[in-house]
């Protein structure tokens, strides 16, 4: 995969996060230490994010980040702060689902 296909990837998705979070721009960049502005050039495709703030940003929509790099395209749910049995929910629900589609 070319790199600019990458992060034109990225942009898109990192905005799909946000607004699925319900976060601002502004919101999202007092998390991870950035200004507003960084967080519309991201978007924009206009600048790349560092390393660390990659690592940042996947922890905050718990999201690899390959996934956000676009690399990997399945989506991860983060269960690791529920306990087996509320895992196991959410893997029914997920199978129900799809049984149904």
């Amino acid at each position: 995969m070319e790199w600019s296909v990458i992060f034109v990837d990225f942009g898109k998705k990192l905005k799909e996060l946000r607004l699925g979070a319900g976060l601002t721009q502004r919101q999202l960049a007092e998390r991870i230490g950035v200004t507003k502005s960084v967080i519309s050039f991201y978007e924009l495709r206009e600048r790349t994010p560092s390393p660390d703030i990659l690592i940042k940003l996947s922890g905050i929509f718990h999201v690899t980040t390959d996934y956000l790099l676009g690399i990997e395209r399945t989506k991860v749910i983060d269960v690791s702060d529920l306990t087996n049995e509320q895992a196991a929910m959410i893997q029914a629900m997920v199978t129900a689902i799809r049984n149904k589609s």
